[in-house]
Order: C-alpha cells, then structure tokens, then sequence
C-alpha cells in the first residue's frame, strides 16, 4: 500500500495515533512509518506498546507513550512530550476505543462514563491537546477520528456504544467544519467508520476471525485510498456488507425523523416487513 500523495504524509512529518498498540490502530502505524513518517504510538498498555513497537519500522523515529486518553491533563502533558521529541503532529489518529457493555440506560452510571471517557472524551482530549498546536505551525494536517457505523444506526445491544460513536460522529463533523473557516488553516478532520473489522476488542470473544470480518490492514488500505480522494466519512465495507447496503441502513434510520416512526424501528416488529422490503427494493 502506498500512503496519500498529500502534503501532511511527506516523509519525516509525525504521526500520532492513539489506541496503537494493535488493531486499525497498530495497521495504520505500520504504514505510516514504512512510508517515511515519524509515529508516536499511544496506548494505556505498556506490555502490548512494547510489542508493537517491534512490529513498526521505518526509516523515521517511531516512538511509545503510555497515556490514558480520558485523562485531559495527561494528554496535554504527552502533546508537549511528543511536540519536543519529534515535532509538531502533521497527522492525528484518535483511534483509541473500549468495546464494554454497561448495561442498559438506566444502569450502572460508573460503566457508562468510564466508556464515555475513552471513547467520546478520549477523541474530544485529543483534538485539544494537539490541534492548537497544529493550527500553530501553519503547515498540512489531518485530524482522523474513528467512530462506527453503530454511531449512526444505533443498534440495540449496546446502548452506551452507541452513544459515545454518536458523539464522536458529530463532534468531529462539527470539528471539520470549524477548521475548513479557519482563515489559512490547512489541517482537515476525517472520521473512519470501519466495518466489522477484527481486532484486539472482537479477539477476546472471537479466536479466530470470522468470514464476515476485514483485517484491520484492509481497513488501513481503504481508509488510505479516502483520504486520498478527499472524503470526510470513511465509510468501510466488510465482507458481508457492502455500501450499497449501508447507504440503505442509514437512509432507513434517518427516515425514522422523517416520516415519524418508532425509535429505531428497523428493529420494531410492526416495521419488520417494511424494512425487509426497503433493503430488497
């Protein structure tokens, strides 16, 4: 694969990425640094930083940093950290997510905020410990945030997922639109919204990679090839759902608003037969 011919991947920039100790993550940075670029890969956990280090290599610096990145004033303390060891960031992959499941709406209030914290808080913490910086040095940038596709249809099962990809796809629409009125700002937000893809989070219940899964390096590749076109959502397939499909999904969940319906009525009962004819028209 060869990354973007876009000014924030020239060879010698810094990319940092977050939740790279393995997964999208991980993929991501490994084709970072062969193509030339300096990589801080950010994780909470120091044992799978360190084997993952041994797994990027390039000709730049390719740096870890333990960091929890629900911790505002721990990542303002690593974005200095890495601004005096390896340069302002060119590219910022907030990528780092935790798959719990707290339970219900009304449960369990201390699991639904540790998953807020690292997956919504974490994204928001990183936009404002390293883009200031970046908006400084006045040179090409990317902001990549990932979310999910469950951010957007809302599928029931895990109801504080959901939320916290919700949040991350509005916030970084919101963060896009900011930086393209910046007056001479040339940094761009992207948000990736893989498809079922199997990393470390789907390894612990899953041992072996299902058909239906990507690789987390398919996912690298195409979110590669998106920003090379320019696109803001990085809308990822898999191998048992294709675009078209997804673009169905989407269309049926914004039309809920629309036309009125039950919450989530792809999975009401009175709509079952309804949805099934949607898909297949």
């Amino acid at each position: 694969m060869t990354l973007p011919t876009l000014p924030a991947f020239q060879s010698g920039n810094t990319a940092v990425i977050t939740g790279g100790a393995n997964g999208i993550g991980l993929a991501c940075a490994q084709q970072m640094a062969g193509g030339g670029l300096n990589v801080a890969l950010v994780d909470r956990d120091p044992e799978a930083l360190a084997t993952a280090a041994t797994s990027v290599s390039g000709p730049g610096k390719v740096l870890t940093f333990e960091c929890d990145v629900s911790d505002a004033s721990a990542m303002h303390s690593l974005a200095e950290k890495i601004l005096s060891e390896l340069g302002p960031a060119s590219i910022l992959m907030n990528n780092a997510g935790a798959g719990l499941n707290p339970g219900k709406p009304w449960e369990n209030g201390d699991g639904w905020q540790q998953l807020l914290g690292i997956n919504l808080s974490g994204i928001i913490n990183g936009v404002q410990a390293f883009v200031p910086g970046m908006i400084e040095a006045g040179a090409p940038g990317i902001v990549i945030n990932t979310g999910s596709k469950q951010g957007i249809t809302l599928p029931p099962g895990n109801s504080a997922y959901n939320v916290s990809k919700a949040g991350v796809k509005a916030f970084t629409e919101t963060l896009a639109h900011e930086l393209r009125n910046l007056d001479e700002c040339q940094i761009s937000a992207h948000l990736l919204i893989p498809g079922f893809t199997y990393t470390g989070m789907i390894q612990r219940f899953l041992p072996e990679k299902p058909p239906g899964a990507w690789t987390s390096e398919q996912v690298a590749d195409f979110m590669f090839d998106s920003l090379a076109r320019g696109d803001f959502y990085i809308l990822c397939p898999d191998n048992d759902v294709d675009r078209p499909m997804d673009e169905k999904r989407t269309a049926w969940n914004a039309g809920d608003l629309i036309e009125n319906r039950p919450a989530l009525s792809r999975w009401h009962p009175d709509f079952a037969d309804a949805f099934e004819a949607f898909m297949k028209s």
